[in-house]
């Protein structure tokens, strides 16, 4: 881990943690929330957003991927922290679903960046790269 990552890891998780409390999930019951670290300190968070048509809600991951695009951020992602559970409490590790980590890969792409995803759970935090959770991403140079 770089030592921005190790310098930033508590406040990447702490910033998930808090955005996690903003989550809408009436439905599912399963609040998530997702803290995007770039190569200048910033961080970016997201909490899933639900809708009574399932198929319309909004991953946290992609939330904070779109507010991060809106403020103008197109590469330099560094980390990101995920982290969920019924009624917000945290239990096992959680990861990206597919759809976040394509979403993921595109903003990573941008920049060349390979960032560390941090799994957060209540007794464990699983590291691992964008890289190994999305092999053989589909992105911005197959269309060049």
């Amino acid at each position: 881990m770089s030592d921005i990552l190790a310098d930033s890891r508590d406040a990447l998780i702490a910033a998930a943690r808090s955005a996690m409390e903003t989550a809408y999930a009436p439905y599912s019951g399963f609040h998530v929330g997702a803290a995007l670290l770039f190569d200048d300190g910033a961080i970016v968070t997201g909490a899933n957003v639900e809708n009574a048509s399932y198929g319309l809600s909004l991953c946290a991951e992609t939330v904070a991927c779109s507010i991060a695009a809106h403020a103008g951020r197109r590469g330099g992602l560094l980390a990101v922290a995920v982290l969920g559970g019924m009624q917000g409490q945290v239990d096992a590790a959680i990861s990206p679903c597919g759809r976040c980590r394509q979403i993921l890969n595109e903003l990573a792409a941008l920049g060349g960046t390979d960032p560390l995803v941090l799994c957060v759970g209540e007794h464990e935090v699983v590291e691992m790269r964008l890289s190994v959770l999305l092999p053989n991403a589909f992105g911005p140079a197959n269309l060049a």
